[in-house]
């Protein structure tokens, strides 16, 4: 096949969500609270365990009243919040202001950093005339995150499962990404850490490059196969 567009997901693919610890002390520090260390990392700890931070460690249990939200999650804004916001509550914390904030700080360019080759990547397949869209199962306008790490300038368009009322591995979210890049799927290369979720973009045509899931510092070339199955 020859690849004329290339689809990213965003979490664990392009970007990396910050660790529980430094997304609890961020919201920490925006509501003025106050604790000793030895507590931060304990509550940090927990809120990890809950699944409490988006595109962080899925929960180690679910609680019952969420499990059936968590399977539709990325498909409205509302959901989404909803469902992060009551995995947080499952963690006790000092004050009832911290929930608001680390579901707010989740979603600033602060809290993502990109890969060590996004950039790189991404740029190279803009010069050689790729087609380059996101599509991603999220609960909010990732855009701007893309924009403030200077991602944004190479992407022609994103397709966001809240912005569709679907998620993924829903083939008309891959259709709808494919028609928006104007390319058929046999022509398009679907790249994410998810082989379920992304991998089914391979049902319509795509070709699919797994990547894996892992903090920036260990994973600095995976993407830099894309190039190599575009040439």
């Amino acid at each position: 096949m020859t690849i004329k567009g290339v689809l990213f997901d965003f979490s664990g693919t392009l970007l990396r969500i910050e660790s529980p610890e430094s997304w609890l002390r961020a919201a920490l520090a925006e509501t003025g609270t106050r604790l000793p260390e030895a507590e931060t990392v304990r509550l940090a700890a927990e809120l990890g365990r809950a699944g409490a931070l988006p595109g962080g460690p899925s929960p180690e249990r679910l609680p019952p009243g969420l499990a059936a939200l968590w399977e539709v999650r990325d498909r409205s804004a509302d959901r989404h919040r909803e469902l992060y916001t009551g995995l947080a509550r499952q963690v006790p914390l000092p004050d009832d202001r911290l929930y608001d904030a680390l579901y707010e700080r989740h979603m600033t360019a602060a809290a993502w950093a990109p890969y060590p080759d996004a950039a790189e990547v991404l740029g190279g397949l803009r010069q050689r005339g790729i087609r380059i869209g996101v599509v991603s199962n999220i609960g909010w306008d990732l855009r701007p995150v893309l924009r403030a790490h200077g991602l944004d300038r190479f992407v022609d368009n994103c397709v966001l499962s809240y912005e569709h009322g679907m998620q993924k591995p829903d083939l008309r979210l891959f259709e709808i990404a494919c028609e928006e890049l104007g390319l058929a799927p046999t022509d398009v290369l679907m790249v994410g850490d998810d082989r379920t979720a992304d991998g089914a973009a391979t049902a319509l045509g795509c070709a699919y490059l797994p990547v894996d899931h892992v903090p920036v510092t260990e994973r600095p070339d995976g993407l830099r196969p894309a190039l190599g199955l575009v040439d």
